[in-house]
């Protein structure tokens, strides 16, 4: 499958290395601390930030830092695929800790200690780069809740498919099988607080 044309254009319209449009709303969910929707072409996120507050299980409570807990998981709705798992899957569990690791590098967890964060996280729509805009989706709600931040945490893929380097994913050519990777930095103190690499290797029977 041709992934960019002769004229350079890929499936979608868009140069190898030009992402796509980015759409942000803060406040989404009024019950919440704190909340953002964060879209990146197709792909749409809903986060919300509950706290600081009290630790609900008082065996958990840390007294040196926040406790900061994260909860990822992709609506019946996000994709074609309507026998979608649900939000205790591997995957889905995996993806929760990626995205709590991450927010903990950035927010000042030991000025908030004997507290606790919860952050939820929802795929509304699936079309690639779902990780990206869930950790821009998290990083807006934890601002929108006031929540104390050594830095705002920006993300984003790339790939490489037939020889050629692609800028933010969409699900099509994230689902070609290529190497990709997901990163995230902290952009004003020029730090990576995140780099996730994909990639399949092949192995010949006539080599094992």
């Amino acid at each position: 499958m041709e992934y960019v044309s002769p004229e350079g254009l890929r499936l979608d319209g868009r140069r190898p290395m030009e992402m796509r449009q980015i759409r942000a709303e803060i406040g989404a969910v009024s019950k919440a601390d704190g909340s953002a929707i964060f879209e990146m072409g197709n792909t749409k996120v809903i986060a919300a930030v509950y706290g600081p507050r009290e630790v609900q299980n008082r065996s958990q409570q840390i007294s040196s830092h926040a406790l900061v807990r994260c909860e990822y998981c992709m609506a019946n709705f996000s994709t074609g695929d309507r026998m979608r798992k649900s939000k205790g899957d591997r995957r889905s569990t995996e993806i929760s800790l990626v995205i709590r690791q991450t927010m903990e590098a950035c927010i000042l967890t030991h000025l908030l200690p004997r507290s606790q964060i919860d952050i939820y996280v929802q795929v509304l729509q699936a079309d690639g780069g779902t990780r990206s805009a869930c950790i821009n989706a998290a990083t807006l709600a934890l601002a929108d809740a006031g929540i104390p931040m050594r830095d705002l945490v920006t993300s984003c893929s790339a790939g490489y498919l037939n020889s050629t380097p692609l800028l933010d994913l969409n699900y099509v050519e994230d689902s070609a099988g290529g190497p990709d990777v997901t990163l995230g930095i902290l952009p004003k103190l020029d730090k990576v607080t995140l780099l996730q690499v994909n990639f399949c290797v092949l192995f010949s029977p006539y080599f094992l």
